[in-house]
């Protein structure tokens, strides 16, 4: 029997490729579902008043993912990109039976932990494994669709389960689509998806030293976090960048709310955001690779600063906040992919799931400090200071990068023939 023939390349991998887009969506799916439902749950089910307390479910998510991405970065290796796929799905099925029969608001917060878990494995090991594919020159592209299909199953999910809240109860919406997702990605990880070592040593024994070791967490660390300023810049923007996708998930529902907006009217909001970032990133990806990463990012930061800007002088009128949602969406479009292919860029072949899992230990930690910052500065000032406040920390991350990051990043080149290559697998 022939030996499958590995290769590196987008059409050379279009099946595998399409197959781990639509997994990704599921998996943005997933956290879509809460987007504008889970806030409200709080709210209206368990009778909570405080911003601070509501908030809770976005740290708990927040922390355990992060701490999943450091894990998972160090485990992909050693333990295959395939399994820990797989492992995140196994994960996730618990989910929708905690939120369903939760008699508290602790249940809630503990099926977002298992939640977190599900997103860092899941979607680390799709955004590696199409890294992995399609190999350094369409690497801004391929993570473009990476995740315009997450932030797409983010905002469709989002959108749809607040139309459908609007009609049935907010948990029974939740329960029964996030049950029946789960399900769905865990049987086409374990029956269809392939893993891609094979692809990671092909493409090392292009550009590097065939015989590299991944680095081990203790230098992988210190290096994305202060060390090179590369990853130093591109660790704390994903951090910040972060911080203010909380806020848009946990507080701006209740900030609509609170000015009078309809739950039709909080999901269709909660679904532009995403669904401008999802699909404007197929385009900032791929241009990434063409002008290089800086660029992209600082414009995007600021970007992002000036649509929370806008928020946060709107008093919740909902088409200057729909317009602050655009806004948002084309800024995080064009930082989110364009981070991940900056890091990638700045390390070699086996190092790029250690490294990635501390900047998406870093990024996700963002979760956790807009959970608190956003619930304590609302408790305290309320709404729009706690948009402000976040507003000018999201402009000076840009400011950051702008002085930081490296102006020539981009992906490296091969030193021969362009053509892809290929190697019989083992």
């Amino acid at each position: 029997m022939s030996q499958r023939r590995v290769e590196l390349g987008l059409r050379e991998n279009l099946a595998q490729f399409s197959l781990l887009v639509v997994v990704n969506a599921f998996v943005g799916a997933m956290v879509g579902l809460e987007r504008s439902t889970l806030p409200l749950i709080g709210r209206e089910d368990f009778g909570l008043t405080s911003k601070a307390a509501v908030l809770s479910f976005i740290v708990a998510f927040g922390l355990a993912k992060a701490l999943t991405n450091l894990a998972a970065g160090s485990l992909a290796s050693r333990a295959g990109r395939r399994r820990l796929l797989i492992a995140g799905w196994v994960v996730a099925l618990p989910v929708p039976l905690l939120i369903g029969v939760a008699p508290s608001w602790q249940w809630v917060v503990a099926a977002n932990v298992l939640l977190g878990v599900n997103q860092g494995l899941a979607w680390s090991m799709t955004v590696v494994m199409k890294i992995d594919l399609v190999g350094p020159e369409r690497r801004g592209f391929a993570l473009g669709l990476n995740e315009a299909a997450g932030y797409i199953g983010v905002a469709l999910a989002a959108a749809a389960s607040g139309w459908l809240a609007s009609e049935y109860a907010s948990r029974d919406v939740l329960v029964a689509a996030a049950a029946v997702i789960a399900v769905v990605a865990l049987t086409l990880s374990v029956l269809f998806v392939r893993d891609t070592a094979g692809h990671v040593a092909l493409e090392q024994s292009r550009q590097h030293d065939a015989g590299e070791a991944p680095p081990p967490l203790r230098r992988a660390f210190p290096d994305a976090t202060w060390r090179r300023p590369a990853l130093r810049a591109c660790s704390q923007a994903g951090l910040v960048n972060n911080l203010n996708d909380a806020l848009a998930w946990g507080l701006v529902p209740l900030f609509l709310a609170a000015n009078g907006a309809s739950v039709g009217q909080i999901g269709l909001i909660a679904g532009i955001y995403p669904a401008v970032w999802g699909l404007g990133q197929i385009w900032t990806g791929h241009w990434s690779d063409r002008v290089g990463r800086k660029l992209p990012i600082v414009s995007g930061m600021l970007l992002q600063a000036a649509a929370l800007g806008v928020l946060a002088a709107s008093e919740g009128t909902v088409p200057i906040a729909a317009a602050a949602a655009v806004l948002l969406g084309v800024g995080t479009a064009l930082v989110y992919p364009t981070l991940i292919a900056a890091i990638s860029d700045a390390v070699s072949p086996v190092a790029r799931a250690p490294v990635v899992g501390v900047y998406r230990f870093w990024r996700d930690m963002g979760y956790v400090a807009g959970g608190v910052v956003a619930g304590v500065v609302a408790d305290a000032v309320g709404f729009g200071g706690a948009i402000a406040v976040v507003a000018a920390l999201t402009a000076a991350s840009g400011l950051w990068v702008a002085f930081d990051l490296p102006a020539g990043l981009r992906a490296p080149r091969p030193a021969a023939d362009r053509r892809p290559t290929a190697i019989p697998a083992p």
